[in-house]
């Protein structure tokens, strides 16, 4: 075997150490490309957490704004409804449902002129104590047929706990301002030619006023309903004025 010289020696040692070099470059190489990849899995997962993070935070928030949404909607079905049922119309007619205490009044206005000039003169307010949409049960045969006098014959004392002082009392100021004095007479009957109104104040077995002259009306009053009588024949004058 031929003797190494000292140069071989050093030219085996320099390709030695150049082939140990490349096998580490090598050998880095494949590191960082593995740790690129791992780098790019990791990226794409975060990625992918990240869209999903997303997509969850926007379903919440779309529940958020659709749950507050209803809520708005209800309260404002809730104020109208509320509304509706404080003011509401009878056949042209406008009222207001007014609580005062326990008790609810029905409150309408008229605006009233002078008979003279025909300005506007005052608006007068009206207060039922019996809802008038309630009232449409009790029955009204004829039609409104107001003269400058009525007068009452009552064949029975419609005192009903204190209702039938209520109820003619505020048949009486009502009828007053619409131009109609009212007064009782026990004797008076229907004027079949129609020179003054006659009602006729009686019990029933059915509350409900029926015309039976020119101007004359029958009332008949079941079980103490004074009140839903004689409103109900407010309502009718209520409606016959503003048809006018």
């Amino acid at each position: 075997m031929p003797k190494k010289t000292k140069e071989n020696i050093e030219k085996e040692k320099l390709e030695k150490q150049d082939s140990e070099e490349k096998s580490e470059d090598k050998k880095e190489i494949e590191e960082s490309s593995d740790n690129k990849k791992e780098k790019n899995i990791e990226a794409e997962n975060s990625d992918d957490l990240t869209k999903k993070q997303i997509n969850q935070e926007n379903k919440i928030l779309k529940n958020i704004f659709i749950g507050v949404g209803i809520f708005v909607l209800v309260f404002v079905l809730i104020i109208i409804f509320i509304n509706s049922s404080k003011q509401f119309e009878y056949h042209g007619v406008e009222f207001k449902a007014i609580k005062q205490g326990d008790i609810i009044f029905y409150n309408t206005v008229f605006p009233m002129y002078s008979s003279t000039t025909g300005e506007h003169t005052v608006d007068y307010n009206v207060y039922l104590r019996k809802d008038p949409r309630k009232l449409k049960d009790i029955s009204f045969d004829g039609e409104i047929n107001l003269k400058e006098l009525l007068i009452i014959n009552e064949t029975e004392n419609f005192n009903c706990d204190g209702d039938g002082i209520v109820a003619i009392g505020n048949f009486v100021q009502v009828l007053k301002t619409f131009g109609t004095n009212v007064r009782k007479d026990p004797n008076a009957t229907c004027d079949s030619q129609g020179r003054y109104t006659f009602v006729q104040m009686q019990e029933g077995d059915e509350t409900g006023i029926e015309q039976t002259g020119p101007s004359c009306y029958t009332i008949n009053i079941h079980d103490c309903e004074i009140l839903e009588a004689l409103e109900k024949f407010m309502l009718e004058t209520f409606v016959k004025f503003k048809s006018n």
